[in-house]
């Protein structure tokens, strides 16, 4: 059974409260980001467990549980350590996923690591081997604690930052993370 984190315990400086709320919050077709990520989930794994990582109350969703991280300093802390075991997808909650990308992650096999996205970010990664992980995000939190996805898949393939290799698996215009309102607004004019 796999275990789904969804990572929603930024600071959201970027964001500024754009629209008065979180990004996490802000409603797409009617379903908050949060809301719409664990529906998604449930859709095609029912029997899964589903945890929203998050200080903030307001991020309680129907279908997961909020779990509130022991140690947060550091972005590549997001990755939540101490959920970090064998069978664990870590999700980004501030990502619109479409629902061929949340298939294509859900289904996919791996032995140990496999980082989902595109040559500008990394929207997911499914954890086989929870040693393996915790491995490599200790290396980049030891080396650079501003680390985000890529600097863990540099870690793990031994590419050079951007590169793509093995355990990577492209997900074209997949999805779409709100860093800014300008991320949001851009991504608003092409809904129909």
């Amino acid at each position: 059974m796999m275990h789904y984190i969804i990572m929603a315990d930024g600071k959201g400086t970027r964001w500024d409260n754009f629209t008065d709320r979180p990004k996490h919050l802000v409603e797409i077709e009617g379903e908050t980001i949060l809301a719409r990520l664990v529906r998604q989930i449930r859709t095609l794994d029912n029997t899964s467990e589903i945890t929203i990582t998050s200080r903030d109350d307001r991020y309680e969703v129907f279908g997961a549980r909020r779990y509130v991280p022991i140690d947060n300093t550091d972005e590549i802390d997001r990755f939540t350590s101490e959920l970090i075991t064998d069978n664990v997808c870590f999700l980004y909650g501030d990502t619109c996923y479409t629902d061929e990308a949340i298939a294509k992650i859900v289904a996919s096999k791996g032995s140990e690591l496999l980082f989902f996205g595109n040559k500008q970010r990394i929207i997911a990664v499914k954890v086989f081997d929870g040693a393996c992980m915790r491995h490599h995000v200790a290396r980049v939190k030891r080396d650079n604690p501003a680390g985000k996805g890529w600097h863990v898949y540099q870690a793990y393939s031994g590419l050079k930052l951007y590169e793509l290799g093995d355990g990577f698996l492209m997900l074209e215009d997949g999805a779409w993370d709100f860093n800014t309102p300008d991320d949001y607004l851009t991504f608003v004019k092409t809904l129909p």
